[in-house]
């Protein structure tokens, strides 16, 4: 395929969802059928008319996975960083959307878990685990687990 069509393909793939640059790199280095300097020239390409922007990922990325999938901030970040985000904008993005509203959104989770888990001997300790999973922090979880239990 040639760099055209691959830009262009990309240009309509951006258009309909946020991707981060890595994941558009990827995919202009299979369809280029690894030609890296042509796929880093798609992606800056891409870049520079703004149809990528790893910040604008980000943001959308972390709102998401907070409000509608009750992840927490290390989770979050590992997910990030794992797609190729860089240190500085994952924090950023985390420091807009993290408030009260996280801890909010942490204790009803609690709650609703705690309700399943009732008379069980193990409770604390496993609503500990489920909020650890979920990627909030022990100083995090440790209060509300006390309060709720």
């Amino acid at each position: 395929m040639d760099q055209k069509k691959v830009l262009e393909r990309l240009e309509r793939l951006c258009a309909r969802a946020e991707h981060c640059s890595a994941d558009i790199y990827r995919k202009a280095l299979k369809a280029l059928e690894g030609d890296e300097a042509a796929a880093s020239q798609v992606v800056r390409k891409l870049t520079e008319e703004k149809y990528v922007d790893d910040a604008r990922y980000a943001g959308a990325f972390v709102r998401e996975k907070s409000a509608l999938t009750g992840w927490g901030p290390v989770k979050i970040r590992y997910a990030l960083r794992a797609k190729g985000v860089s240190a500085s904008v994952v924090d950023e993005a985390l420091k807009e959307a993290e408030g009260n509203a996280s801890q909010v959104r942490l204790e009803k989770l609690l709650r609703t878990k705690y309700r399943s888990l009732q008379g069980d001997p193990a409770c604390k300790l496993k609503l500990l685990r489920f909020a650890l999973g979920r990627g909030y922090t022990y100083d995090q979880v440790a209060p509300l687990v006390e309060k709720i239990v």
